[in-house]
Formats: structure tokens, C-alpha cells, sequence
């Protein structure tokens, strides 16, 4: 069934900065991002998925420097060796890649902020104050906490900040607080999860500074147009990209039907440029804001936060040239609840990997697949009529299947790839109960028609998997629905999820094959050689 929805779903990642290679932890916010995407697409509806790289400001300036070349020649080289790359390694299905260096994006900034100036909410004055280049962002003096000899840290990165004196310009960010506060009321969804909005709600009510939006000390970044000595503030520029990828000052007819995004995903220590800053911008240009901003939580390695600075950072090819890129997927959606802190470990990854998909579904699928081979050569049985332990499997299916589509409403992937992987251990725990086997051993009409029927429902219940898991799994799903025989009744990406709960549709006559593993085992000198090189 077409979706009915008139625009379409557009989601968004934060745009990453290009000053060292991506960390799991960038990739976990693609990949979520992703599944998002990719589900919503599985409803038949029109989606637009954007990534991409934040490529001015002082922090890229002083990498480049520090390499010896342009930062233009710093971000390309990156943007091509690392950041394109990555999408590919996770199995990124992203629409759209925009990079803030790009003329769509950097005419439409000066264009963007023009009107706001020219309606009289930017004006020049004087800052001086804490700025920590790690962020690129202006501290309060309350935010931040003494170090040895009391030097003043960063609370998100506990590096020194710098003390600034600039005459920039400023948006008059505090005129807006009002309708900021009537925007969380009146749209209770429009920060998630909870406790995101509270942070963010109490942030407002003890008032807003305005802000500076420019910068003169360096001249990396986008041109002023009513003052060219000065730049834009990198955070000013790159929050823009999430319009003007969108079609915003270039295509109107394109803008109208994706804008505003659906959902905008970042980390929480970006929280505030996204639900705060991001959203009065909007208001004072007379945009649209967006119809969500969800804060997912850090990636902790060791108990502590991913760190390029500290060496804790892991990049994505460490994990999925060992496990694979749908494991990958997999783990990180699997385990950790959306919106709060996780923290990976080898160990960890290693259990899940062979408890849930080795021997979980990989074997389920292994042993159903096989069996049909065996018994029917291969040819999936016409099913007699549904005994109870069928119709519980029926039951089951229908509220998991509503069960997930309503969690991925709630940005709640987590529970939504939980409910698919519990039907499997359902799945499996009624395989090994019936017994089918057994069953084989009795020549009888009625022992041959109980193997039909019981082979026939874990076959169908694999099919709905199939379909559920596709964008957690893309890789697996596909295999496994081409082992299933389904492509008899269509491709995997015309199957619409909110009708794979429906019973029945595996058609009795299709060729299953027993292929490879779906998930390769992992031998344990495997595992410890990958911890010895990662030096985890």
C-alpha cells in the first residue's frame, strides 16, 4: 500500500568536523540515522536521508596547519580517504552528502543570514570570554570546572579553554526565549528523549545570551556579506546545511516537500546548538522549525568517553572487517538503549555476535532451510491446518511486527530491533520444541502433514523477519530472503513492514537453499588478535 504521506521523511545526521578520521562513535549516529531510513522506506514512503561534513572554523584551520596544507586541501583529502569511505563500510544509504565548502551551501548561509540581518536582529559588539576550540563554541563561566594549577577545562572535553576578546557580530538570540519555551510546550516531542528536553528546557528559563555569529581573528569560513573582514562562527554556517540540502533558497517545489525534517539526529553534547540555537535562527528567518531533534548518548570505551585525544577512539573498519558491517548494525542498535550513554567492549560485541546472530539466527535459519532440503528437497511444504503452537506463533508475530513500527515512530530503535530479535528466540524455542526431526521419523499421512505444517510456519516466520530486520540487517536480510525462496512473491525492498505481521504470504512451492552462514563464527584467537591490534 503507497504511503499517504504528502511529504516526505527527511532525516538528518549532524554534520561531522573533518579534522581527524570517524570513530564508531560518528558512525553510531549515521547508522541510526540509517535504519531510520531505511525502514521508512520499507513503508513505501518518499524519504531523504543527508549526512555530511563541517568543514570551516578554527579547529579544521588549526589541523590543517598542523599538516602542513590549505584547509581546503585538508577537508578534501579527508571528505574522499575517510568520511565517504565509512559510509560505505556501515552500509550507509544516505540520499544526500553535503559538504559546508560546497556553493549550494555557502551562497545560500550569506543569503540566510542577510535577512536576519537586514530585519534588524543582528548587531556589532564586543565578546570576551571562554571559547574552547575542541567544541568551537563559546562557554559560560558556570559550564566550566578547574584543572591542576587552576586552569579552567572544557566539561565535554577537559581540555584548557582559551579567553577571547573579539568585536563580532551578534544575533539577538535572548529576544527569542519566549518562543523557544512556547515551542517545547506546545510540541512536547520536539526534544527527545525526556530528558533531553528538560536539559534543554531549563537552559532557556535562566535566559539566553545573545550570541556572536562571527569571527575576525582568521579567515577560514564563510564570508559576511555586509562585512567581509569578518567570517561566519562555524556553528552559524554548518547548522544551515540541513536546509540548504533541502533545496532552501534554490528549490522551492523540493524544500516544500522535505522540509521540515522529520527527525534531526545528534549527540548530546551538540544538544543545545540544535535545540536551542537551530530552531530561533529558523524563527527569526520565518522558517519552518524542525519536527524533532532526538540527543543520543556518548559511546563509552572502558567507562569513559570515545576520545581521539585519549586514543579510546575506534574506527568502524576495526569492528566490521572482524564481524562484518551488518553485525556492526546490529550491536550497536541491539544493545544500546537510544538516547542514552552505552559502552562498547570486545567482549561484549563477541557474546552478542555469537549468542544472537551466530547461533541465533544464523543457526535458525541454517537448520529450517536445511530441513526443508532434506525432507521435501527443498521445496516448501503445503501446511495443514495451524495446531496451537502455529497460532501462537501468528499471535506473536502480529504484536511484534506493531511492536516495531511504533518504536521506530518513537526513534526507540532499540526496542524495535529487540522485538524482532525475541520473535527469533520464539522462533527457534518453537523449532526445538516441535521437534520436526523427530516428526520425520513418523511415514504416516498425519506425521508427514505435522513436519509440512511445523517446517511451513518457522519458514514464514523467517520471511517476516526478513523483512523486519532489513534495515537493521541489510546484507543478512537480503541473503536470508533469497534462501527463504520469497523472491516469488517480489523483492525484499517492495515488502511493506506494517503489513509483514500478516500470515501466510511464503508461498508452499518456493525453492529454499541452505547458502553459507549468516554469521560466521568467530574463533577466539580472532577476537584476540583484533583487541591486540586496536590496543584495546
Amino acid at each position: 500500500m503507497p504511503d499517504q504521506r504528502e511529504s516526505a521523511f527527511y532525516v538528518t545526521t549532524p554534520i561531522y568536523y573533518v579534522t581527524a578520521p570517524p570513530s564508531i562513535g560518528n558512525a553510531y549516529t549515521t547508522v541510526a540515522a540509517d535504519v531510520l531510513a531505511r525502514w521508512h522506506r520499507q513503508r513505501g514512503e518518499d524519504v531523504v536521508f543527508l549526512t555530511g561534513t563541517d568543514e570551516h572554523g578554527q579547529k579544521v584551520l588549526e589541523a590543517a596547519e598542523q599538516n602542513g596544507v590549505s584547509p581546503q586541501d585538508w577537508a578534501d583529502h579527508l571528505v574522499a580517504t575517510e568520511w565517504m569511505p565509512v559510509l560505505d563500510i556501515v552500509d550507509a544509504s544516505n540520499d544526500d552528502f553535503i559538504r559546508t565548502t560546497e556553493r549550494r551551501h555557502t551562497v545560500r548561509v550569506q543569503e540566510f543570514w542577510q535577512t536576519i540581518h537586514d530585519a534588524g536582529d543582528v548587531y556589532e559588539g564586543t565578546y570576551e570570554g571562554p571559547y574552547c576550540i575542541a567544541c568551537e563554541e563559546f562557554k559560560l563561566p558556570a559550564e566550566l570546572f578547574d584543572g591542576p594549577d587552576g586552569v579552567k577545562l572544557c566539561p565535554i572535553h577537559e581540555r584548557p579553554v582559551e579567553t577571547l576578546s573579539e568585536t563580532n557580530y551578534f544575533f539577538a538570540l535572548s529576544k527569542y526565549a519566549d518562543r523557544l519555551l512556547a515551542l517545547y510546550a506546545d510540541q512536547p516531542t520536539f526534544v527527545q528523549p525526556e530528558s533531553a528536553r528538560n536539559e534543554v528546557v531549563a537552559f532557556v528559563k535562566q535566559g539566553l545570551q545573545d550570541l556572536s555569529i562571527s569571527r575576525s581573528t582568521f579567515a577560514w569560513g564563510i564570508p559576511v556579506p555586509w562585512d567581509t573582514e569578518h567570517v561566519f562562527y562555524v556553528w552559524i554556517d554548518a547548522l544551515l546545511n540541513y536546509v540548504t540540502a533541502a533545496g532552501f533558497g534554490t528549490d522551492s517545489e523540493r524544500f516544500d516537500r522535505v522540509w521540515p525534517a522529520d527527525v534531526q539526529l545528534v549527540g548530546k553534547d551538540i544538544l543545545r546548538f540544535h535545540a536551542v540555537i537551530w530552531p530561533a535562527m529558523l524563527m527569526a528567518a520565518g522558517v519552518e522549525v524542525p519536527r524533532r531533534v532526538f540527543a543520543h548518548g556518548w559511546l563509552q570505551v572502558g567507562g569513559q568517553k570515545m576520545s581521539k585525544s585519549k586514543a579510546t577512539a575506534i574506527h568502524p573498519s576495526e569492528i566490521v572487517d572482524t564481524f562484518g558491517s551488518d553485525a556492526y548494525r546490529y550491536y550497536f542498535m541491539r544493545t544500546i538503549t537510544f538516547g542514552s550513554d552505552g559502552n562498547f567492549s570486545w567482549e561484549h560485541m563477541s557474546a552478542v555476535y555469537m549468542s544472537e546472530l551466530a547461533n541465533g539466527l544464523g543457526n535458525l535459519a541454517s537448520r529450517v532451510t536445511a530441513m526443508v532440503g532434506k525432507y521435501f528437497d527443498g521445496i516448501l511444504p503445503e501446511p495443514a491446518a495451524l495446531t496451537a503452537p502455529e497460532r501462537e506463533l501468528v499471535e506473536k508475530l502480529a504484536q511484534v511486527a506493531a511492536r516495531a513500527d511504533e518504536a521506530i515512530d518513537r526513534v526507540a530503535i532499540h526496542e524495535a530491533v529487540t522485538a524482532v530479535a525475541d520473535f527469533v528466540g520464539t522462533i527457534n524455542g518453537y523449532v526445538t520444541e516441535q521437534e520436526p526431526w523427530r516428526v520425520a521419523k513418523d511415514d504416516s499421512d498425519e506425521g508427514r502433514a505435522r513436519l509440512a505444517t511445523t517446517l511451513y510456519a518457522a519458514a514464514e516466520s523467517l520471511r517476516a523477519v526478513a523483512v523486519l530486520h532489513h534495515a537493521v540487517l541489510p546484507k543478512t536480510a537480503a541473503a536470508l530472503w533469497s534462501a527463504l525462496g520469497a523472491d516469488a512473491i517480489g523483492p525484499l525492498a517492495d515488502q511493506r513492514v506494517q503489513d509483514s505481521g500478516r500470515w501466510g504470504q511464503l508461498p508452499a512451492g518456493a525453492t529454499l537453499t541452505k547458502g553459507a552462514s549468516l554469521f560466521p563464527r568467530i574463533v577466539d584467537e580472532e577476537l584476540a588478535r583484533l583487541r591486540v591490534e586496536a590496543g584495546a
